[in-house]
């Protein structure tokens, strides 16, 4: 019902559009965050150009390929090799903090607030930022876990340690503030001893994160997953916000499209969108709809 008719933008300019949301922030009775990709990439964990090329110019000039996501379904050889991939990726996107305070930002807004994160992120920000992890749902998993491949548990594993020696064994160096220092020369490989096997079945681990059926939705994720179930129950029909911040079209069934529903079925909510490039809302909602379409940690800044 919702894809015949878009709004991205309305007779009111940006500058009337923020202060709406203001005014929705410190009068709504709650807030629902849905954060996408968006969100991380305005804080700086971009996946292509000169951050590629800092860690993967050794994978590019072998393979070719110009950006993380594609390094990442490469079909390398040995495990050794795909984990020294695997091991500087996880790092730089899960343990190394983002360069740009733009989830501090949104945090210094609904601290105060009765609110909940549903995210399709797995890069861990919305906790290092400060974020109470009671109210952080992570619908797709966490670089920071590893699970079974097959899997033959629904367990997951902190796998912080692991990826600490696996960088440094290809010759890379931690700062102190946790900034990867690359080598001259990095090691391609990680010795046979780090690469990672489940401890109950001995098969190989993979990342806990969601690409097919085989996706461990943990004792965590089932917590989490009723905390949001709980928070939207108790909020029924109440004046809530459904703050939606970088979430694209490539997964809209998990935070976009259910936003619009649950705004559309509660007379007292409200949607708020904010996108660079991609802020835009169904007619059906339109006067319960604020759109802004720029960039986010500039737009956090104003609110």
């Amino acid at each position: 019902m919702f894809l015949r008719n878009l709004i991205t933008t309305s007779t009111e300019n940006c500058s009337e559009q923020i202060n709406r949301l203001k005014n929705e922030i410190e009068n709504t009775d709650a807030i629902v965050i849905g954060a996408g990709a968006g969100m991380s990439a305005a804080a700086g964990f971009s996946y292509s150009g000169e951050r590629f090329e800092k860690y993967f110019s050794d994978f590019h000039k072998k393979y070719g390929f110009s950006d993380m996501y594609s390094g990442g379904f490469y079909p390398y050889e040995t495990l050794e090799e795909y984990w020294a991939y695997w091991s500087r990726y996880i790092y730089i996107n899960r343990y190394m903090n983002a360069r740009k305070p733009v989830y501090e930002k949104l945090l210094s807004l609904v601290k105060d607030k009765d609110y909940f994160v549903l995210t399709t992120n797995v890069d861990h920000c919305f906790q290092k930022a400060g974020f109470d992890k009671q109210r952080l749902f992570y619908t797709q998993g966490d670089y920071g876990l590893f699970q079974c491949s097959e899997p033959c548990c629904a367990e997951t594993f902190d796998n912080e340690e692991i990826i600490k020696s696996m960088v440094t064994a290809q010759g890379y160096t931690i700062d102190p503030d946790g900034t990867l220092v690359p080598p001259e020369m990095p090691k391609m490989m990680v010795p046979s001893g780090l690469v990672p096997h489940c401890p109950h079945c001995v098969r190989p681990m993979t990342m806990n994160l969601r690409a097919d059926h085989t996706f461990v939705e943990d004792e965590g994720w089932h917590i989490a997953a009723g905390r949001y179930e709980d928070f939207l129950r108790r909020h029924k029909g109440m004046r809530i916000l459904f703050l939606e911040v970088g979430v694209g079209a490539n997964t809209p069934v998990i935070i976009k499209y259910p936003f619009w529903k649950m705004t559309d079925q509660n007379p007292k909510a409200i949607y708020a969108c904010i996108n660079l490039g991609e802020a835009y809302a169904p007619d059906e909602i339109r006067k319960k709809a604020i759109c802004i379409n720029g960039d986010i940690g500039e737009i956090l800044s104003q609110l």
